[in-house]
Parts: C-alpha cells; sequence; structure tokens
C-alpha cells in the first residue's frame, strides 16, 4: 500500500497538528467540506487554530463544530451569515475575523501555493476591507494589494483519488479544494472512492499527486444541504 495512504481521518491527521496552527479547509457553504477531518480535528482538542474557509459551517456541521467547542481563535473567511455561534463569539469580541472578498480569497490561496507572495486587485478598492492596506495605479485605475496565503496544513475533500494522490473533485465540491490544496505545507485529503494508480484519466486529474501528502477513503458522508429549493412535485 502506498506510503500516503492512510485508514481514516485520525491515522491521516496523526502527527500534524498543534495548538495555533493555520488550517485551510476547502469547501464552499457545505459543499465539498471534509466532514471527517473536521470530526477528528475537534477530537483532537487542539485550540487556538487560524482556519481559512470560504465560511464557517452552520452551528452543528461543518467548521461551526470547531466554533461550538472554541477551538478556533481566528477565521479567514468570505461567508459567515449561517452561523450564530460565530456571531455570537464574534460580537463578544472572543472571535476574531479577517473578512476577504470571496475572489480575494481564491486568489490568495491560489498565489500562495504558486509562490506568489502578493498581487492586486480592484476587490475592495475604497472599501474598509481596503484600510491599512497599500495600493497603487496601473493604467490609472487604482488597485489594493492582498498576500498570498498558505497554512500549515490543508483538509481537502475530493470525489476520487488513487492510492499515489492524484485526485479528482466533482462538479461545484471543486471549489476553494483546489487551491488551498496546493497552499498548505501538508496536504491531507479525504475522498469518496480510492482506486488503484492508472484507474483515474490522466487528462481528468484535477490535483496531482504531487500536493498529496496523505490520503483517505472516507465513509458515510453526510453531505448535508442549508437550504432545499426545490419546489414540490
Amino acid at each position: 500500500m502506498s506510503k500516503k495512504v492512510y485508514a481514516d481521518a485520525k491515522s491521516a491527521l496523526d502527527g500534524l497538528l498543534h495548538d495555533g496552527m493555520t488550517i485551510l479547509a476547502g469547501g464552499f457553504g457545505l459543499c465539498g467540506i471534509p466532514e471527517h477531518m473536521i470530526l477528528a480535528v475537534r477530537d483532537s482538542g487542539v485550540k487556538d487554530l487560524t482556519i481559512a474557509s470560504n465560511n464557517a459551517g452552520v452551528d452543528d456541521f461543518g467548521l461551526g463544530l470547531l466554533l461550538q467547542t472554541r477551538q478556533v481563535k481566528k477565521m479567514i473567511s468570505s461567508y459567515v451569515g449561517e452561523n450564530k455561534t460565530f456571531e455570537a463569539q464574534f460580537l463578544a469580541g472572543e472571535l476574531e475575523l479577517e473578512f476577504n472578498p470571496q475572489g480575494t480569497l481564491a486568489e490568495r490561496c491560489r498565489a500562495g501555493g504558486a509562490g506568489i507572495p502578493a498581487f492586486y486587485t480592484k476587490t475592495g478598492v475604497g472599501a474598509i476591507i481596503a484600510e491599512g492596506k497599500e495600493t497603487k495605479e496601473f493604467d490609472g485605475q487604482t488597485y489594493v494589494m492582498e498576500r498570498g496565503l498558505t497554512g500549515d496544513l490543508a483538509i481537502i475533500k475530493a470525489w476520487k483519488g488513487d492510492k499515489a494522490g492524484n485526485v479528482v473533485f466533482r462538479k461545484t465540491a471543486r471549489n476553494f479544494n483546489a487551491p488551498m490544496a496546493t497552499a498548505g505545507k501538508v496536504c491531507v485529503v479525504e475522498v469518496e472512492e480510492l482506486v488503484e494508480p492508472g484507474e483515474l484519466e490522466p487528462d481528468g486529474i484535477h490535483l496531482p499527486s504531487i500536493y498529496t501528502h496523505r490520503i483517505f477513503q472516507g465513509q458515510d458522508f453526510e453531505k448535508r444541504i442549508e437550504f432545499r429549493t426545490v419546489s414540490e412535485a
């Protein structure tokens, strides 16, 4: 068996977690989140975490579970509107928030993974989000500088992976998972299906094995939906 393959989330994260670390958590809302690893992080008891994620989960699922146990010191996020626990802790001054426009957060992760320390964007110019940040003019337009984002650990959810660490995401679950996977010093991936090397179509691989340090097959993904909007038959 490949040295990258682990039995479950707990063993895959063994030796990687410590107080005060920065974790990049893939997912958009509750879509494509690393359910099993979030639970493993909670059960490990690590604290004072900085977590970069598009969102903060909901009160009883996703990253909201880590807020419930007060293991998170700071969130780097673009959308936090579905979590009352987050709201209460933030308003009480118990949780720090680094708020990012969604595209900026994605690009910060992509840049960090590519070794780009900073970049300029028009998003946020003139808004509170740009206060205290360097600005510069290009072709008569003002841009704000944003730093590339990296972390100690990237926890990633994917559809399929092989035992060498090549990964395929499924549809919108690709979201923040792909750029965050490249921006972690260590990247651990949980997949729904783990196959032998050579079984994945080479041209269809979204994340090459070089970025994957550990991989495991999860069981019984809940894949909760925040709001059902389908009409009644």
